[in-house]
């Protein structure tokens, strides 16, 4: 993946974790969308996880 990339897809996941965590709330609620608020929240940790990883490595080009 080429440096220019890594932000994209930094910012990717960092939404997609916000996603995941509204998701997670609406669950809440009794809605549950194909997984349960635990589980959504867990989906939004990992993401938000890799996300940053993914922006620190295209800001400081670790290899």
């Amino acid at each position: 993946m080429r440096n220019k990339d890594k932000l994209m897809v930094g910012k990717v996941l960092i939404y997609a974790s916000i996603g995941s965590v509204l998701l997670a709330f609406m669950g809440s609620f009794g809605t549950d969308l194909w997984l349960a608020s635990t589980q959504w929240m867990l989906v939004g940790l990992t993401l938000a996880i890799w996300g940053v990883f993914v922006l620190i490595e295209a800001q400081f080009k670790i290899r």
